[in-house]
Order: C-alpha cells, then sequence, then structure tokens
C-alpha cells in the first residue's frame, strides 16, 4: 500500500478480554472488587508504614513503593477497562493509548527493579546483619529506590518511541483489553522488525538481569540461614524469603510467558489471560504476600485500632 493512499488510524477498539455481552457485567464487578481491595491493601499499606515509627525500616520503606508502583500499573489499566466493560464502543484515543502504553512499559520495568532492591536489601539483612546499617543508610536507600524509577521510564520512553515510528493505518482493534506491545505490532502496516527485536532484548535482558540478581541473592541468603544455630531466627528468615520468593515467581513467570514470544494472533489471545495475573492478581496479593503474615504489620495495625478505639 502506497503512503498517499494510507488513513492514519486516530483511535483504537479494545477489543478486551470477551466478545460476550452477557459476560460484561459479570466481568464488570469482579474487576472493580479486584480493584478495590488493590487499592485498600496497597494505600493501606502505604499510610501504615509512614505513620508507624516501627516500620521506618529500609524493609519497609522498599515495600511502600513495591505498593505504589502495583497500584500505579493497576490504575493505569483499569479504570479504561471497567468502563469498556459498559460501553458499547470500547474506544481509546491514540495518544490516550500510547501514554497507556508508555505508563505500563516503565512501571513494570520499575517492578521488575523494586522486587530486585527488596531481594537485596534482605540479603544484607541476613548475610552482612553487623554492616545493614551502613550500607543500608538513607541516602543508599533513596539512591536504591530511585534507580528503579529512572530507568524504567527511560526504557517505556526509548520503546514508545519505537512505537511510534511504526504506521498505523488500519485496522484499528486491539485484540487486548489495554495497550500492549504484541498486539499493537500486530496492527502496525508497516516493518516491526526494529520495534520486535527491541521488545525481546529489553524485556529478556530485563527480566534474565533482574531475576538472576534475586536468585543469586538468595543463593547467599539460604546458605546463611541454613548456617544459623537459632530455629526463631531460621523460621523467620524463610518467612521472609518464601513471601518474597512467591510473588517473584508469579510476576516474573507470567512476564515471560507474555514477552518471550513472537507477535500472532495466537499469542495475544493466551497474553491476555497471562496479563490479568500480573496486572490484577498480583497488585491485590502483594500486600497480602508481604506483610499480613507480618508480626511487625499486625501490630501496627492493632496499635491503630487501640488508639482509634481509645478516642472515641
Amino acid at each position: 500500500m502506497s503512503k498517499t493512499n494510507q488513513t492514519m488510524v486516530t483511535e483504537f477498539i479494545l477489543l478486551g478480554l470477551t466478545d460476550r455481552p452477557e459476560l460484561q457485567p459479570a466481568l464488570f464487578v469482579i474487576f472493580l472488587v479486584i480493584y478495590f481491595i488493590t487499592v485498600v491493601g496497597n494505600v493501606g499499606m502505604i499510610v501504615l508504614i509512614r505513620i508507624d515509627s516501627t516500620l521506618h525500616t529500609p524493609m519497609y520503606f522498599f515495600l511502600s513503593h513495591l505498593s505504589f508502583v502495583d497500584l500505579c500499573y493497576s490504575t493505569n489499566v483499569t479504570p479504561q477497562m471497567l468502563v469498556n466493560f459498559l460501553s458499547q464502543r470500547k474506544n481509546i484515543s491514540f495518544v490516550g493509548c500510547f501514554i497507556q502504553f508508555n505508563f505500563f512499559i516503565s512501571l513494570v520495568i520499575t517492578d521488575y527493579y523494586m522486587l530486585t532492591v527488596m531481594a537485596y536489601d534482605r540479603y544484607m539483612a541476613i548475610c552482612n546483619p553487623l554492616l545493614y546499617s551502613s550500607k543500608m543508610s538513607k541516602n543508599i536507600c533513596i539512591s536504591l529506590v530511585t534507580a528503579p524509577y529512572v530507568y524504567g521510564f527511560a526504557n517505556g520512553l526509548i520503546q514508545t518511541i519505537l512505537m511510534l515510528r511504526l504506521s498505523f493505518c488500519g485496522p484499528n482493534e486491539i485484540n487486548h483489553f489495554y495497550c500492549a506491545d504484541p498486539p499493537l505490532m500486530v496492527l502496525a502496516c508497516s516493518d516491526t522488525y526494529i520495534k520486535e527485536t527491541a521488545m525481546f532484548v529489553v524485556a529478556g535482558s530485563n527480566l534474565t538481569c533482574s531475576l538472576t540478581i534475586i536468585l543469586i541473592s538468595y543463593m547467599f541468603i539460604f546458605i546463611s540461614i541454613l548456617r544459623m544455630h537459632s530455629t526463631e531466627g531460621r523460621r523467620k528468615a524463610f518467612s521472609t524469603c518464601g513471601s518474597h520468593l512467591t510473588a517473584v515467581t508469579v510476576f516474573y513467570g507470567t512476564l515471560f510467558c507474555m514477552y518471550l514470544r513472537p507477535p500472532s494472533e495466537s499469542s495475544v489471545e493466551q497474553g491476555k489471560i497471562v496479563a490479568v495475573f500480573y496486572i490484577f492478581v498480583s497488585p491485590m496479593l502483594n500486600p497480602l504476600i508481604y506483610s499480613l503474615r507480618n508480626k511487625d504489620v499486625k501490630n501496627a495495625v492493632k496499635k491503630i485500632i487501640r488508639s482509634n478505639l481509645q478516642v472515641k
């Protein structure tokens, strides 16, 4: 098709999870409940960590930022999805689609390295407890938490620029519930080789690099735990590590399935199901996985409840 005959796309249609209209109201309720739990859980965790002085430690500082990132990238997708469940025309503007695309890529990569920073924090706490205070000072913690944001948003900007270099001249129906890499590339009417290669390189390198750091950290952590003589100390360390590793397994496993495949209609259909886990399920479960089994968090919640009852 020659460039003179191309009609450039000005908006996209999000086909969503299913095209069966009878399921839309039920899906709306399900995902509204999931989003409500996600917001309450993550906002509650951020507020709790901020107001309780006993939680002013590096571990909870990083956890509060993980909750913030989880909340942001869930919010980046969910409101538009909920509106589309109840709408006849499930459209999103061209600019809105690419803003959503940019923030999603940026926040997901930020999440990779926030999980990595948390693994490093556990490594320092368990393997080098005598040096922990000096090695995890306030300035170092701020630097460690700033780096994922800067790196994530730089990656997101580059990926967005590469996607904007593609031509979209129709059709404009995105076979997904948000503006994602593979389904957008399927719609491009220009050569996607550079963008496809960049997607594999960026997704593969970031997933592999961050996961490798996490696994190496935990290799040293498990060695240190096995050398512990205290049963209580060993139990507490295993509990902390188990929570983090559960979240890492869910998050990274689904992302490997999502990105390390060539874009096609079949992979996009499979990607919808995979995306539900890391966009909705993972942010909802993280406050539970990381914190509600934690004695410090439980004590902080009880303290706040008691103080509110006393005021009344």
